[in-house]
């Protein structure tokens, strides 16, 4: 494979862009086994490639002011707004703003820009775990993968969901589970029954939660990805947030259980609806 090609899959994190790949290579910056590589440079398994990060190839601060739940040496849990990308090309995202929200780790494996290590989708709110040392980054990812991290979402979704259960249907042909728990149904005149529940995803594939839930005739409110568009409640966003999450701290070990509060749209959504419920049927 072309170097150009496999390079921008690698240092994803760090050069977020096939082009900026391109001009890292141009720059000298990509070196194969020691030695600077070149644009028309191939590849093969099992070589090594480094890349030596200067000012030139770290991305441009994001001055965007993000709540910092929690913070050390060597990780960082930061609640995500909606509305805003965790990384991609474009500049405003959360990982660009990162340096601008956090202090830099004196660990001497300190990553150079503080790295998310699991994604929310843009219009999910909630916790987002950071890694900010190479160590933290490898451990929690380790901690993901064999799924010790433990993470719960706050969701509204409409209709009447019927009894306490799990999902366990592939997506893309990966196994994958979601578990959930019925909070409170009450009437509405728009979407005649709303459901809040706690979700408990055991498995962390692309818009997991989104698809489950709709799988089963439930679409999470707000959803323009997977609900029936009819149903949209304009001006919004989705109703789910990323609310709690439980991980061994990379270093030490240690357990951390961090939880925040559910965003106040979710409760005062189900406030205005019981009210309309309750004065349409008043004046009836």
């Amino acid at each position: 494979m072309r170097l150009q090609d496999y390079a921008f899959k690698v240092f994803e994190n760090q050069i977020p862009s096939k082009s900026g790949i391109k001009k890292a290579i141009k720059r000298g910056e990509i070196f194969v086994e020691g030695k600077v590589a070149q644009t028309g440079t191939w590849i093969n398994e099992g070589q090594f490639l480094e890349l030596y990060e200067t000012s030139a190839n770290l991305p441009k601060v994001y001055e965007f002011k993000l709540e910092v739940v929690f913070e050390d040496n060597h990780l960082a849990v930061i609640n995500k707004p909606a509305g805003i990308s965790v990384s991609g090309n474009k500049f405003k995202t959360i990982y660009n703003a990162l340096p601008f929200n956090l202090s830099k780790s004196s660990e001497i494996d300190v990553l150079s820009w503080p790295t998310p290590v699991h994604r929310l989708d843009n219009q999910t709110s909630g916790i987002l775990l950071i890694a900010k040392t190479k160590t933290a980054q490898i451990e929690l990812g380790k901690q993901f993968e064999n799924q010790i991290i433990q993470k719960k979402y706050g969701a509204i979704v409409i209709g009447e969901v019927c009894g306490n259960t799990f999902i366990n249907s592939p997506i893309e042909n990966k196994n994958a589970e979601t578990n959930f728990e019925i909070i409170e149904t009450i009437k509405s005149l728009k979407f005649n029954k709303l459901t809040s529940l706690k979700v408990y995803p055991k498995t962390g594939r692309t818009h997991q939660i989104r698809i489950h839930l709709a799988s089963i005739g439930h679409q999470i409110l707000g959803d323009k990805l997977y609900g029936n568009k009819e149903m949209i409640h304009k001006g919004k966003g989705l109703f789910l947030c990323a609310n709690e999450i439980k991980f061994l701290h990379p270093k030490t070990f240690k357990p951390i259980h961090i939880k925040i509060d559910i965003p106040n749209k979710f409760k005062s959504m189900l406030i205005r609806e019981k009210r309309r419920w309750n004065t349409y049927n008043l004046t009836k």
